[in-house]
């Protein structure tokens, strides 16, 4: 089931199961394009590292009118269905930096190996602004409904990841990195 037809009709098309609402992710879109904003990023380039169903691509389009869009994609079902560009986190290489990088829930269904090349991928393919979430152990126990979160993925801890963040990124909170060395203002308790 995992990533085909199956797996996107449970978890993102079916409003029993679905792991987010359309109105969510556009919510969340908006909070992206007004981080960016307030931190002076102007956003040209956009890579969304796991596009799914494509939820975030319209209304950050709508946002942040200017900007090329690459929707990476693991799943070649989405690929063939959407037109994302096929790939992996973990390998994927450009020519130019992105201003803004978006990784939402991807990195759960990678081993450790996998998921600290990815992490540490981040900080080739971004130059701004990191947008990043995974599914933790601590948010299986406290904060999920079971019967919308797929469990068949490998749990770490938040401290995991943002050891492995902070190497070329400092935390700014809800989900967003600044890439050290960015020309970026991020006041002192503005940031973790």
């Amino acid at each position: 089931m995992q990533f085909g037809p199956e797996y996107y009709r449970r978890y993102y098309r079916d409003p029993r199961t679905a792991v987010v609402t359309r109105a969510e992710m556009r919510a969340r879109a908006r909070l992206i394009a007004a981080f960016a904003q307030h931190a002076g990023l102007p956003v040209r380039r956009i890579l969304e590292a796991g596009s799914g169903t494509g939820l975030l691509r319209a209304p950050l389009r709508r946002l942040l009118p200017r900007t090329h869009y690459t929707a990476l994609e693991a799943s070649e079902y989405l690929c063939r269905r959407y037109g994302w560009q096929h790939g992996r986190i973990e390998e994927f290489r450009a020519r130019t930096p992105f201003d803004l990088v978006i990784c939402y829930d991807v990195l759960q269904y990678l081993d450790a190996a996998r998921a600290a090349r990815a992490l540490a991928n981040f900080g080739r393919l971004c130059r701004g602004v990191l947008y990043f979430s995974a599914l933790t152990r601590s948010d299986l126990e406290r904060n999920c409904d079971l019967r919308r979160t797929d469990t068949d993925v490998h749990l770490r801890s938040a401290r995991w990841y943002r050891e492995r963040l902070g190497r070329c990124f400092l935390e700014a909170g809800l989900g967003f990195w600044i890439r050290r060395g960015a020309p970026l203002i991020l006041w002192e308790l503005e940031s973790r």
